[in-house]
């Protein structure tokens, strides 16, 4: 078998399509608890099938709903997420299932471990409470899941209803040429300019807007979008809160962290205010050099939250002599993932190929991946962005690499989404350096799904993956984008092809920890609220108390009272993150630690360190715990300083 192609032909039939599936796939699942057989192949290999077959079928709506977001999306999904909920809950309380799971033992390591991981989410699904409790937690899954459905709507709603008209030249004057041409507009004849909460429209006038009033309506209707999201906020906590003490754990924090590679709530906290020390003197010191310029410039005395950006493009031009704007003619959106496509191939020896597949719009892109000369995988890329596009970016699997029950291998398939500016007849999608990061960032994560050779379903790919490691690959990965030598592959002028001068290549690199220590006092901030967040039931006015609390050391800008930040935190209270957002700092102490050892002195890959990278990390999937893989990689642990040595902060 190789690939299942790529259609959603009837929206409105698809959540009774989904019954259908749902209940001959509990017919199967009632078989397999009644009869006899108790082997792993009998039992576990045919429980990784179903699984493949529902993610096969759901994904591709999911996906749409992301990437094509409409009215019909948006009932066909909202229809099904009950009838996963109480499907998934049903499963998760099947006791015949369970104890016959539980009487089931393998020596092979990817069998074992499938079977631990079933073990263990049949217990945090409930499968050891009683009758009446279980419901109760089948209800709390449901409304959960309707929840972050609600907090994400929302949130796309809001992104969409926005718009800032600009009429004088004069507010958008210092606006790049390729930023100004999608925000220009004709309305009842007359040329404006139209900026909305979008990222690529919000950055734009945040970072190059003239107009300080301008760049505060667009803060206050960011940080106050989405005010709905308020009252389910509290109604997630609260179930939240339940569920961990049906549980038997003593708060949510705990919970999340069953299934973490954190060993515990308190070293999580000791990490991040590890960090916070080591990072804040630094970050004060950026801070008073951004203030001092703000005041000499323009005379500001009393620098805002919506000043930093565009203050901090000023200055970091005016440290480094760079701007995003001097690098995004260098960085034509085709030419940059064609140049990472080459980057990916040559360490990894494999080849990609652009594939004549069915797409579900005429800007995303596919292409097959070989090795060897045969194929063995898919990556589909959907890069610009949109008004029906939810913001951001992130790599979504679809399909993933194992041997089935009748011995039978699947081919792994990812989606890359990002949210770069849109292309036009007339203009092509120009990116910032950032932009560039983020697309190295998900095609880490891509590769780390494409590249699996497990067997087993379930710890195949960035399957079963706990979540504070999975940004490992996709953390180590960007770290190259700021590399010369890298760069040198694609960064050409996208009107005369002159390629980029080593000085602004040099500049690019020299500018990578402008602000690092602020950036990440902002991360910890982010971090120490979530896992704080669900250490207790937190409701109402608690939620910005504990949020404003922590500011006091980790916000060295006072943060207008309006600010309702946590109203559009979709990490934890739509995407998964929930108690767990650490893991973007925890996970990168093994990326930059992975990324001094595999970089060479010529600023690119040291191909020994990379095949072993690819051997023992991306080829595992979860088969084993991470620090297991990493030691059997580079034979120690990774080091916490290697995250500050990338950072550039001092005194260690």
């Amino acid at each position: 078998m190789q690939f299942t192609e790529f259609k959603l032909e009837n929206l409105k039939e698809f959540p009774k399509e989904l019954d259908i599936l749902l209940e001959k796939q509990l017919k199967t699942i009632e078989d397999i608890s009644n009869n006899s057989k108790s082997s792993y192949k009998e039992v576990l290999k045919p429980l990784q099938d179903l699984d493949n077959e529902l993610e096969l079928f759901f994904t591709p709506l999911s996906h749409l709903n992301s990437v094509n977001n409409s009215d019909e999306t948006k009932k066909a999904y909202e229809e099904s997420l009950p009838k996963l909920s109480k499907f998934h809950s049903q499963i998760a309380q099947n006791e015949k299932l369970f104890k016959k799971i539980e009487s089931i033992s393998s020596h092979d390591l990817e069998k074992k471990r499938v079977i631990e991981n079933n073990i263990r989410d049949f217990v945090l699904s409930g499968a050891k409470l009683p009758k009446k409790q279980k419901k109760e937690l089948e209800e709390i899954n449901r409304e959960l899941s309707e929840l972050s459905n609600k907090f994400f709507q929302n949130l796309i709603d809001a992104n969409s209803a926005y718009e800032l008209i600009i009429k004088d030249k004069k507010d958008i004057k210092e606006i790049p040429s390729s930023d100004l041409a999608l925000a220009k507009e004709k309305i009842n004849g007359e040329i404006v300019y139209k900026f909305t909460l979008q990222i690529p429209s919000y950055l734009a006038y945040m970072t190059y807007g003239t107009n300080r009033e301008y760049r505060e309506e667009l803060y206050r209707a960011y940080s106050t979008r989405a005010s709905k999201n308020g009252e389910i906020i509290d109604r997630i906590l609260l179930l939240r809160d339940k569920e961990a003490k049906l549980l038997g754990f003593e708060n949510y924090t705990n919970l999340s962290l069953a299934t973490k590679d954190a060993p515990s709530v308190n070293s999580v906290i000791d990490f991040l205010e590890k960090l916070l020390k080591l990072s804040r003197p630094q970050a004060i010191k950026e801070l008073d050099e951004l203030k001092e310029f703000a005041l000499k410039l323009d005379n500001i005395k009393d620098l805002q939250p919506f000043d930093v950006a565009y203050y901090s493009e000023k200055l970091k031009k005016e440290k480094f002599d760079f701007d995003e704007n001097i690098t995004k003619p260098y960085f034509e959106q085709t030419r940059v993932l064609n140049g990472l496509l080459e980057v990916v191939s040559n360490l990894f020896n494999i080849e990609f190929r652009p594939s004549n597949t069915p797409l579900w719009h005429n800007k995303a892109k596919a292409f097959d991946i070989y090795k060897d000369n045969k194929i063995s995988g898919r990556v589909y890329f959907d890069l610009e962005a949109r008004k029906e596009k939810r913001g951001g970016a992130w790599m979504h699997n679809w399909q993933t690499h194992f041997i089935d029950s009748k011995g039978e291998k699947h081919l792994p398939v990812v989606f890359i989404v990002c949210n770069f500016p849109a292309s036009t007849k007339e203009n092509p999608s120009l990116l910032r350096h950032d932009d560039v990061v983020t697309l190295f960032h998900e095609m880490g994560h891509g590769i780390h799904h494409l590249f699996s050779k497990c067997h087993e379903y379930s710890v195949s790919g960035v399957n079963g993956i706990a979540w504070d490691v999975v940004e490992f690959p996709s953390q180590f990965l960007e770290n190259f984008a700021y590399e010369k030598e890298i760069l040198k592959k694609f960064a050409f002028h996208y009107e005369t092809k002159e390629a980029m001068s080593n000085e602004l290549l040099d500049k690019i690199k020299r500018s990578k920890n402008f602000q690092s220590a602020l950036g990440i006092l902002r991360q910890v901030e982010f971090s120490l609220f979530d896992i704080k967040l669900h250490q207790k039931l937190y409701q109402g006015n608690e939620v910005q108390s504990l949020l404003d609390k922590i500011r006091e050391e980790t916000a060295l800008l006072k943060v207008p009272s309006y600010n309702k930040f946590q109203n559009g935190f979709g990490h934890i209270f739509s995407g998964g993150y929930s108690a767990g957002y650490y893991s973007y700092k925890w996970a990168e102490v093994l990326s930059a630690d992975a990324f001094f050892e595999c970089l060479d002195s010529n600023g690119s890959f040291n191909q020994e360190k990379a095949n072993g990278y690819y051997k023992y990390i991306l080829s595992r999937g979860s088969s084993e715990d991470m620090n297991i893989l990493y030691k059997k990689w580079l034979g120690r642990d990774a080091k916490v300083e290697s995250l500050l040595k990338l950072y550039g902060i001092k005194d260690l």
